[in-house]
């Protein structure tokens, strides 16, 4: 079994974000990577080309790389995907950036369920649509927060769009949408001629052994609207390697989104190409079940410590990620939460505005750590909020 309460020290390179954004004393908690290594196939499949010694041109199609995405698709979820389907992209945002360009207009933009992602928030001005927010609803019971889709609101914002981008698994809120869910977003879409682009890069890292499945899999004429984006760079700590995959059954959207992408010369580098393959080739399965474990009892451990802690704190229950999302609007911080915490906690978490104007007074903390970090990082905040009283 994987310890994942052993980590290695990150400042050890400068170019590394998440450790050194910031002072030497704050604890960052915050971007959306993990402090654990990659698994060792992962690893050795960088080694056996780092060996090797040549670093030419590598492609992604015409390889097993494309089969191994489908085979993956179909071993995890039985859902048949061709291997022609499968095109590599560097990463996510490019991804979905790329179908906003090729799909979307001044006058059709892009559709987004807020709070949400606040890389979704900058495509507005990135690529020049209009953003149409959907606000999820909030609701309250003690110290636990739940979010739900307000269905008249949905269908009246989502017609205006040319793109529903969906985040499912949610990021920050960590929900995976159910089946009926899912149906029912898609219906209002095909309904309304609105193209589905899903995110679904956290669809792997699933807490209490909850079961995930894609929009595309739902019916085969909901498959012909949709444009699912994964990638291993979340699940399996490889986001500097900048390589996932749009999964596009449709022929007709295929052909356009890669007409896109090949006039942005979006080209993944070979090491992605490598680690990818053995992110998704099974051989790192036993690995992922561990963390999956060590990322639950990180959720539990969170959610319990609030719940026992910081009485006026609120907080969701993901359900998948490695995310907690923290409501302070009912304390005595007047402001920024997330300043306050670095000013008085010297811990580094994600302003909550940055994921939509729901976000204010909130902040994403990042669990994706040792318990030891976890437990450190809160009670620097909990002697910080106990300051105020």
């Amino acid at each position: 079994m994987t310890n994942f309460n052993s980590t290695p020290n990150r400042r050890k390179f400068d170019t590394d974000i998440k450790w050194n954004l910031y002072k030497k004393d704050i604890l960052p908690m915050w971007v959306a990577d993990m402090d654990f290594p990659a698994p060792k196939p992962i690893l050795d499949a960088l080694r056996k080309q780092l060996d090797h010694g040549v670093y030419g041109y590598e492609w992604a199609h015409n390889t097993e790389l494309p089969k191994v995405v489908a085979n993956r698709m179909e071993s995890l979820y039985k859902w048949k995907v061709q291997p022609e389907a499968v095109l590599a992209v560097t990463g996510i945002v490019s991804a979905y950036s790329v179908a906003v360009r090729a799909f979307a207009s001044s006058k059709k933009g892009v559709a987004i369920q807020t709070p949400v992602y606040n890389e979704f928030h900058e495509v507005k001005s990135n690529i020049g649509v209009p953003q149409i927010d959907i606000p999820l609803v909030k609701n309250v019971k003690g110290n636990i927060l739940t979010y739900e889709i307000d269905w008249d609101l949905f269908e009246k914002r989502v017609k205006k769009a040319g793109i529903f981008l969906l985040c499912n698994p949610h990021n920050p809120l960590g929900i995976i949408f159910s089946r009926k869910e899912m149906t029912r977003m898609a219906e209002i879409c095909i309904r309304h001629k609105v193209l589905i682009v899903s995110d679904e890069i956290h669809s792997e890292l699933l807490l209490d052994g909850n079961t995930f499945t894609p929009m595309a899999k739902l019916s085969r004429e909901i498959e012909k609207h949709v444009i699912t984006l994964i990638a291993p760079s979340k699940t399996f700590n490889i986001a500097g390697l900048f390589c996932g995959f749009a999964i596009i059954p449709n022929k007709d959207l295929r052909e356009r989104y890669n007409t896109e992408l090949n006039h942005l010369r979006l080209h993944v580098a070979s090491p992605g190409l490598h680690a990818s393959k053995a992110a998704f080739s099974g051989k790192c399965d036993s690995w992922l079940a561990d963390l999956n474990r060590h990322l639950t009892g990180n959720r539990d451990f969170l959610v319990d410590y609030v719940t026992r802690y910081m009485p006026n704190v609120r907080t969701t229950v993901p359900d998948a990620t490695y995310l907690g999302w923290l409501d302070f609007t009912q304390t005595a911080i007047e402001g920024s939460p997330f300043e306050f915490f670095k000013e008085n906690a010297r811990v580094a978490v994600s302003e909550g505005r940055i994921f939509g104007k729901e976000g204010a007074g909130h902040v994403r903390i990042n669990f994706g750590t040792s318990r030891a970090r976890l437990k450190e990082g809160l009670d620097k905040m909990r002697k910080a909020l106990e300051s105020l009283n």
